[in-house]
C-alpha cells in the first residue's frame, strides 16, 4: 500500500485529468478504486473511521491548523462550497487531515474547523498514524523551522480528494481552484 496512491497519481493511465465520462471539473481517479481506510482520533473527540462516512460524498483536504496562507483559503473555499449546496450540504463531509499532528490536538482542530464550518470535522492521531495515512495518499510533509524561533512551518502538498458515497476514489482538485468548480463536481458525484 505504501506507493498505491503516489503510483494512482503519477500514472497517466489511471488519472483521467479533466476529460472524463462524468464531466469533472477535477482529474478522475479512472476507474474508481476503494479509498484507504483510517482510523484515527476526530476533532469531535471520537474516533474517525474513514469508512463509517460510506453514503455521504467527503472531500478528503490535507493541511494544519498554523498555516496562514494555502489552508485557511482552502478551507474557506470549501465552506463556500458547502454553503452554496442548500438541502444537499448533509450529504457532503468535509473531513481536514491535520499533517502536524504534535500541534494539532482534538481541541485545536474543533476550534479551528468550527470558524470555517462546523460540519468541517478534523482528523489527527500520533505522528505514526499520520504519516501512514499521508503515505496512502500520497501526500508530503515537511517541517521547515523559523529563522529566529524555535516554531516552524510545514510544508505540504495541496490536494483535494473527493471519495464517492461507495468510498471510491473518484477525483483529485489541486490547489487553487474555485468553490464553483468544487461544488460542480460535488454535485455531479451526488447524482452518481
Amino acid at each position: 500500500m505504501k506507493t498505491v496512491i503516489a503510483t494512482l497519481l503519477l500514472t497517466a493511465a489511471n488519472f483521467a485529468g479533466a476529460a472524463d465520462n462524468l464531466g469533472l471539473k477535477a482529474g478522475s481517479f479512472d476507474p474508481p478504486r476503494m479509498a484507504p481506510d483510517f482510523t484515527v482520533k476526530g476533532s469531535d473527540g471520537k474516533p474517525l473511521k474513514l469508512s463509517q462516512y460510506r453514503g455521504k460524498l467527503v472531500l478528503l483536504e490535507f493541511g494544519y491548523t498554523s498555516c496562514v496562507d494555502v489552508c485557511p483559503v482552502s478551507l474557506a473555499m470549501l465552506a463556500n462550497a458547502r454553503k452554496q449546496l442548500g438541502a444537499l450540504a448533509d450529504q457532503l463531509q468535509v473531513i481536514y487531515v491535520t499533517v502536524d499532528p504534535e500541534r494539532d490536538t482534538e481541541e485545536r482542530m474543533r476550534n479551528y474547523l468550527r470558524a470555517f464550518d462546523p460540519s468541517f470535522i478534523g482528523a489527527t492521531g500520533t505522528p505514526q498514524q499520520m504519516a501512514k495515512v499521508r503515505q496512502d495518499y500520497g501526500i508530503t510533509a515537511t517541517k521547515k523551522p523559523i529563522e529566529g524561533s524555535k516554531d516552524y512551518i510545514v510544508g505540504h502538498s495541496s490536494y483535494l480528494y473527493f471519495v464517492d458515497r461507495k468510498g471510491n476514489l473518484r477525483a483529485l482538485l489541486p490547489y487553487g481552484r474555485s468553490a464553483d468548480d468544487v461544488l460542480h463536481d460535488v454535485k455531479l458525484l451526488l447524482k452518481n
